[in-house]
């Protein structure tokens, strides 16, 4: 952004010496810019207890000045501003300022004092050289001119950045650190509302970045927020009396939006989402569901032993518990066009992709053989009806095929996905006795994560490397075993990965009883009536803008699985937030894209010098990181009891203080929350400006 001022005259340094100069100059009639690299004007003096020869208060004699200053009509004050370039020749100056954020509106401002009772970020005080400490969030010194707050940010924490929702990883860390477990669990709620379910089965990308591992390890940030959603729920009821007792926070303005209904198609994790903040924003919402319970894979295809199900149906409640929010279960949409006819103002798609990929070898339909995904959902849906405890000789039917809970006693299943995993993991629990992974390229190369791996190999699973099915060996027309071929890694295919080579004249039979292909899900877009009129990509996945998650088609959004293809579980959740953001900008016509004339901040990236300065300067809490314990494997591997358990209060505090801080400011957007006057802009950046003096 260029700004220029013309005739004018430009004091650089906001000292008391330029302070003296700029009122000099003011009291002659000139327009004078004051510029300032810190904060506020005042320089060193304001900072002294006395002057010398005096003796006076050095305060004393400042103050006044600065007070003229800021409410002198020929001053501009211009703090928090450096000077860039400086070109021309006397009488005829252009000066090039670049102007830092503040992030807080100085025309908005009363200095309240209100946002730093919340800040979680303690500093230094550099006003007082370091003998007491400040918030992130701050007012230089109490005489400051100008008299208003402002925020340290170093740049925005590589776990925010990282995360598909954006969720302020350091901001609830940072609470928990303090103890402030509620205000902790809001801050993941903003963006994320199943904290509880997300906190336990999170492939957590967030510290696949944290600065905190080039140390050692990364900061269990899953882990804390998994803490933190079943502190909160485990004692709800004394903190709803304490949230009686406090003042009511003042409204936000909100933008008038339209009185509309809103279909979303899918009950999982990014429909529900999606649900969750249209409904914060005011809409009526309905979600049609096909199966009989809500959630998506995160309810029928992620095992119970690592997300329990009442766990996720006390966060799928509370969504369903918001005033406009209506489930329909058993109910699929194959017409969308039926859904406008019905009144519906938009439609979000949110299907998933639950659609088993066959591995289209001989023998594959025979009995004993399942997939993947439908046999995850087979054993989740009979456990609703208490079948999974006594699974001998019953079944249960999902879409329509009788999936049999009860395995062999040899077991194999093929892939390296977490669907693979998850179904070796079932099996085990389901009573066979000697289940086999079987995986066409390298360990390394899987791409199922690598604890998941660990732990199935601890519950005495077999993996077996470079191997690939060519055969189910049938007798009978029951699965006897599956013939496979040893293979080696040649060039890189169009993944990026070592393509797989059969080894000629390796085959060998494992010899099995049941085996489960696990190889790959795709969307169920054949499903839908083929009137939907949206275009399909070639890996069967809806065609959406990847920024508003639009289709070509007006008034219709998809996001989540349909639209990536099978991905990751919060960046399902991310879209649905995404998609209710541009169904409420479509619905007020406003553009899908919301223009920013902002410089975005630096992802801070701390080298191993700058973590080594900041424990020189005791800055870093060297306590390694906390073991998650875990259920003895004598007494998981029969049961569907969780395996990971939670962090106590002492654990969780000890972790959380393992964190470097690096963004310095959180953004935990609390002072946001709690600013009557709404001055605070976490979103402001840095602008250029031009004066030119003649």
């Amino acid at each position: 952004m260029m700004i220029e001022k013309v005739g004018a005259a430009l004091v650089v340094g906001g000292g008391i010496a330029g302070v003296q100069a700029a009122l000099d100059l003011a009291n002659s009639g000139i327009r004078v810019y004051l510029l300032e690299r810190s904060p506020a004007i005042g320089g060193k003096m304001a900072q002294l207890d006395k002057t010398f020869p005096t003796n006076d208060c050095a305060m004393c004699i400042v103050s006044p000045k600065l007070v003229e200053a800021g409410r002198h009509l020929n001053i501009e004050i211009l703090t928090n501003s450096e000077l860039v370039s400086l070109e021309g020749e006397a009488g005829h100056f252009k000066a090039t300022i670049r102007k830092h954020p503040r992030y807080v509106d100085l025309e908005k401002c009363t200095s309240c004092d209100d946002c730093t009772e919340v800040c979680p970020i303690l500093l230094p005080n550099e006003f007082n050289q370091g003998l007491d400490q400040r918030r992130a969030i701050y007012r230089p010194y109490p005489q400051a001119v100008p008299n208003t707050f402002l925020v340290t940010k170093r740049g925005t924490s590589p776990c925010k950045h990282t995360c598909p929702a954006e969720t302020s990883a350091q901001g609830y860390v940072a609470l928990i650190q303090a103890g402030r477990y509620k205000e902790a669990l809001d801050v993941v709620k903003e963006y994320n509302p199943f904290p509880a379910s997300v906190g336990r089965v999170c492939n957590h990308p967030c510290e696949e970045k944290c600065n905190r591992g080039k140390l050692d390890s990364p900061v269990a940030i899953c882990n804390l927020k998994r803490f933190v959603a079943d502190w909160v729920y485990e004692h709800r009821e004394e903190l709803e009396k304490e949230e009686k007792r406090k003042e009511p926070l003042v409204p936000r303005e909100e933008p008038e939006r339209p009185k509309a209904k809103i279909a979303i198609v899918g009950g999982g994790p990014a429909g529900l989402s999606c649900a969750h903040q249209l409904a914060r924003m005011g809409y009526q919402v309905t979600i049609f569901e096909a199966l009989p319970v809500a959630g998506g894979m995160m309810r029928v295809g992620i095992p119970a032993y690592r997300l329990p199900r009442e766990v996720l149906q006390r966060e799928i409640d509370e969504i369903l518990s918001l005033p406009g929010v209506e489930l329909k279960l058993n109910t699929p949409i194959r017409n969308i066009n039926s859904l406008f006819q019905a009144g519906y103002s938009a439609i979000f798609l949110a299907i998933g992709a639950h659609e088993a990929q066959k591995l289209g070898i001989p023998g594959e339909d025979a009995s004993g053989v399942h997939h993947g995904v439908p046999f995850l959902q087979g054993v989740s849906l009979a456990e609703r009806h208490g079948i999974v405890e006594g699974f001998e000789d019953r079944f249960v039917i999902a879409f329509g095929i009788p999936i049999a809970p009860k395995v062999g006693e040899k077991t194999v299943v093929i892939g390296g996905g977490n669907v693979a995993i998850d179904a070796a993991r079932t099996a085990l629990r389901l009573g066979a006795k000697e289940v086999t992974i079987a995986y066409r390229r390298s360990r390394d190369e899987m791409p199922a994560n690598t604890w998941e791996i660990e732990a199935a190999e601890k519950e005495g699973i077999k993996l077996r490397i470079l191997t690939a099915p060519v055969e189910v060996v049938v007798d009978n027309g029951h699965v006897k075993g599956v013939r496979c071929v040893k293979m080696e890694l040649g060039e890189p295919d169009a993944s990026g990965r070592r393509r797989p080579i059969p080894i000629k004249d390796s085959d060998f039979v494992i010899p099995a009883n049941t085996m489960i292909a696990a190889v790959a899900q795709a969307p169920e877009i054949s499903f839908l009536d083929e009137s939907h009129g949206l275009e399909v990509t070639p890996k069967g996945t809806f065609a959406v803008d990847p920024l508003t998650l639009g289709t070509h088609r007006p008034g219709v959004f998809a996001g989540g699985d349909v639209a990536r293809g099978p991905w990751i579980l919060i960046q399902a959740i991310a879209d649905g937030r995404r998609g209710a953001l541009s169904i409420d900008r479509y619905l007020r016509g406003v553009p899908l894209l919301t223009p920013r004339e902002q410089i975005p901040l630096p992802v801070v990236d701390l080298s191993r010098e700058e973590i080594d300065e900041m424990i020189e300067a005791g800055k870093v809490d060297l306590t390694p990181r906390t073991e998650v314990p875990e259920l003895p494997q004598a007494e998981r591997i029969r049961n569907f009891r969780e395996v990971e358990l939670v962090l106590n209060e002492d654990q969780a505090k000890q972790e959380a203080a393992r964190c470097l801080a690096c963004g310095i400011c959180s953004e935990c957007h609390l002072c946001v929350q709690v600013c009557k006057r709404e001055a605070i802009d976490p979103r402001q950046s840095w602008a250029m400006g031009v004066i030119q003096m003649w």
